[in-house]
């Protein structure tokens, strides 16, 4: 595909149909060159892996290698910071709905998966467009406590501001009894 008189064309797939196809096929090389290409810049990768959607399902790269288990690509995509744990595809599922399906297929590895999407900071309480939580996409009693325990986790954490002002607060009456 290349023209020798334009010098914007461009041989080869662009990054995001390689970003899209490494994430379905678990190729974590394919992953890796490209993320040294873009000098393993976190802020241009995220912004490629966050941006990088199929056209019809809006399925992200997190999405495919979640609905396929891949979990090495997974574990990549994870590491890099400013990469959205939790976007919504077109059916208004996340990753984390994905992995749960994928489950009925691959119950152990997809509990792994599950379990290190939630340790990333994946949110079970999204809703899709059906109102369904990713629990209520399992009938795995493990892996329901599993999210239910993620759930009470999140449902358990001080919102950042109030951290923030009780901190203010604290340090406020620490140098008043000096």
């Amino acid at each position: 595909m290349s023209q020798s008189n334009n010098t914007d064309a461009w041989e080869g797939a662009s990054y995001p149909e390689q970003l899209l196809d490494a994430s379905r096929r678990n190729n974590t090389e394919l992953l890796l060159t490209i993320k040294a290409e873009l000098n393993n810049d976190q802020e241009v990768l995220a912004k490629l892996i966050n941006t990088t959607k199929e056209l019809i399902t809006n399925n992200s790269a997190l999405h495919l290698a979640c609905l396929l288990g891949n979990w090495e690509f997974i574990d990549i995509i994870l590491d890099i910071e400013g990469v959205e744990i939790d976007p919504q595809n077109s059916d208004g599922q996340t990753p984390l709905h994905l992995a749960v399906k994928y489950t009925k297929d691959e119950p152990e590895h997809g509990y792994f998966v599950i379990d290190n999407l939630l340790d990333a900071g994946s949110d079970p309480r999204i809703k899709d467009k059906l109102s369904l939580q990713p629990i209520n996409y399992t009938d795995d009693a493990k892996l329901k406590q599993l999210l239910e325990s993620a759930e009470y986790a999140i449902s358990m954490e001080i919102p950042e501001e109030e951290q923030l002002s009780s901190e203010e607060a604290d340090a406020g009456s620490a140098s008043e009894s000096e």
